[in-house]
């Protein structure tokens, strides 16, 4: 189980206090794909994804970006159960899906870049040091499945 100080839970709160669903999700998950064009494999339902302004106009991406977002909110209020939290998720993403394991950690780096650049100075060496932990658990609860 991880131990979470008050001050890890106050920021992580912080974060998601102020976070723009609609602005947030999209932009991570459009960097991840464009980033690394190998995740696209997994969105060949969602059409044309053949270059960024493809990727960047598709409301599918933009659509899935919420939802992961939103997601990801469940963490933060479950934060003493991630793992279990994640359980049905983490069997989809593994039998269903077949997602590549390591894309979890890829789209949490590209979450915390967009992150970061919303918050500006307010994103501290704490806040990052938090928010890092906090998606390291979340990554990791996905990952339980392929273990």
């Amino acid at each position: 189980m991880v131990v979470w100080t008050d001050q890890e839970r106050a920021c992580i709160q912080d974060i998601f206090s102020k976070l723009n669903y609609e602005e947030a999700g999209p932009k991570a998950l459009q960097r991840a794909l464009i980033v690394y064009p190998w995740t696209q494999r997994y969105f060949a339902s969602f059409g044309n994804l053949y270059n960024a302004e493809a990727i960047m106009s598709n409301p599918r991406v933009a659509a899935h970006g919420i939802v992961v977002l939103h997601g990801l909110d469940r963490a933060m209020k479950n934060m003493d159960d991630i793992k279990n939290t994640y359980a049905e998720l983490s069997v989809l993403h593994s039998d269903k899906l077949h997602v590549d394991p390591d894309n979890f950690r890829l789209l949490a780096d590209c979450l915390t870049i967009v992150i970061a650049g919303t918050m500006g100075t307010s994103f501290t060496a704490d806040v990052q040091a938090a928010w890092q932990k906090f998606l390291a658990v979340v990554v990791s609860a996905l990952r339980r499945q392929y273990h």
